[in-house]
């Protein structure tokens, strides 16, 4: 019998209220990592297409913020907050995420960096409080396109490092 020694597939408990993006990034994940953990690469790339990020404050340890603001093209501000609950460089950051530390909505997620062969596999996994947190995220803030249009530019920005370092 075909595949009767494989493990049945499980779900995730948290799958109903969780956002999963991955992209491929064709630089080494050290600098992958670089780029996602130190603010002078943020600033060049976070955000959908058409944003620009203003940090107003950025400690990336542990226990840390960085507070900025997301500045859409249409000209509304966005105020936001991380905390980095975790830093295993370079594998793994954990954070949150909301408009500030009391935001009822604050969401985690777990940015992994696997390495596949010169390339990275960056993978971001968002758990929202609720499944409706998550809903409202998806349809009133485009949570997965916006992540996609965010990594996309990630995956555009590492390379001008690699050139910018002859390699």
């Amino acid at each position: 019998m075909a595949g009767a020694d494989r493990a049945p597939r499980t779900e995730s408990p948290t799958a109903d209220r969780e956002i999963v993006i991955s992209r491929v990034i064709h630089a080494p994940r050290e600098l992958v990592f670089e780029a996602f953990s130190e603010v002078r690469h943020l600033s060049q790339w976070w955000g959908p297409d058409g944003f620009t990020t203003t940090t107003r404050s950025f400690e990336f340890r542990e226990g840390g913020a960085w507070v900025f603001v997301m500045h859409a093209p249409d000209g509304r501000d966005f105020q936001e907050w991380i905390t980095w609950t975790g830093i295993v460089p370079p594998e793994r950051i954990t954070l949150l995420h909301g408009d500030s530390p009391d935001d009822p909505d604050v969401f985690k997620s777990t940015v992994t960096f696997t390495p596949l062969g010169a390339a990275t596999q960056l993978e971001m996994r968002t758990v929202f409080p609720d499944r409706a947190a998550r809903d409202r995220a998806v349809q009133a803030s485009h949570a997965v396109e916006g992540g996609q249009q965010t990594l996309a530019k990630l995956g555009r920005y590492v390379p001008t490092l690699l050139a910018a370092e002859g390699r």
